[in-house]
């Protein structure tokens, strides 16, 4: 595959501002994921900077644990047009080490109200050691689509009827 990412559009009656502010919200990320993998925040607070670091506790049959832990590190934060994070692993001693693949949303306002979410995942830096052994990208395109729809969902405004 010449393509080293993929990615999703969804348009929505949401305006930008709201949109990111669930994207900010880490505790929000568990019922955004379209995949089923991302379990719980462990860090709860709202990310606000370049360079933050965001816990996530996750599940993976496919993982030797099952259960484990990412670290995400905020590479974007543009508000409220985007939010990256590149995804990796805190080791015993503190240390981060990413392992080249990141997430990506930019929103484009289309008027006060509506808003054109795109969602990337990138896996153009990981190194060929790391693609020895890990399948790029680990899901299909469909799950993009999901976590589009429940980002949507999270950020609608509370139904009046």
């Amino acid at each position: 595959m010449d393509q080293e990412n993929v990615s999703a559009t969804l348009t929505v009656a949401v305006p930008a501002a709201s949109v990111f502010t669930v994207l900010t919200d880490p505790r929000t990320h568990s019922a955004i994921d379209g995949t089923g993998w991302v379990q719980e925040a462990a860090d709860r607070a709202p990310l606000t900077e370049v360079g933050q670091v965001f816990r996530m506790d996750m599940y993976h049959p496919n993982h030797p644990n099952g259960n484990y832990r990412v670290a995400n590190q905020i590479l974007v934060l543009d508000p409220p047009r985007a939010i990256g994070w590149r995804t990796g692993e805190e080791k015993n001693d503190g240390h981060l080490e990413f392992g080249g693949w990141g997430w990506r949303y930019d929103l484009v306002p289309l008027g006060p109200s509506e808003t054109a979410i795109t969602l990337t995942y990138d896996w153009s830096p990981v190194p060929q050691r790391i693609r020895e052994y890990l399948h790029f990208p680990p899901f299909g395109p469909e799950h993009l689509t999901n976590s589009l729809q429940h980002l949507a969902e999270l950020a609608a405004p509370p139904s009046t009827t």
